[in-house]
């Protein structure tokens, strides 16, 4: 058996830096991307195992969870576009930026502990990728909102007019 050369080494262990690369680099995107669902995520979750626990089956709970979710992540969007309070917007966006900014956490942990020198510093890596996951999620969350001070012009007669006219009067 011939061992392999120089040349094949060098270009395996490049390779393999340049893969591990990208690979860490999906996984950073993939954090940024999924944290808005984090919470609709948890409570799709936690319905899911209160359904199963409670008899509905494993497809059952499946479903429930699906459902729950979806309804939590559409909940939070359209109120978030609706309300016009600032507070009430801030608890809004912080009900969805503090369980993505926990979920920052531990994933920029997880990442860190790759290339970490030592604890401390993958600690604090975490806590940076904690403070941007959530700040991310706090910024994509008001997307769903109109820019302060604009008004939404509707067609008359509109079925979102009684909706507006509601949410700016009330």
């Amino acid at each position: 058996m011939t061992s392999p050369s120089v040349t094949e080494t060098t270009t395996v262990l490049i390779l393999g830096i340049i893969v591990s690369a990208f690979g860490i680099g999906f996984f950073c995107w993939l954090l940024f991307t999924l944290a808005v669902y984090a919470l609709p995520f948890f409570v799709a979750m936690t319905a899911g195992f209160a359904a199963l626990h409670s008899g509905a089956g494993f497809i059952g709970a499946i479903v429930v969870g699906i459902v729950v979710g979806i309804v939590t992540l559409a909940a939070g969007q359209i109120s978030f576009a609706i309300v016009r309070s600032p507070v009430i917007r801030a608890a809004i966006a912080l009900l969805f930026a503090v369980p993505a900014a926990v979920a920052g956490y531990h994933g920029t942990l997880g990442l860190s502990h790759i290339a970490a020198p030592s604890h401390w510093w993958a600690e604090a890596f975490a806590f940076i990728g904690a403070v941007l996951v959530g700040a991310t999620t706090w910024a994509r969350m008001t997307l769903f909102a109109d820019p302060p001070g604009t008004t939404r012009v509707l067609p008359f007669g509109s079925a979102q007019t009684a909706l507006g006219t509601a949410s700016r009067d009330g």
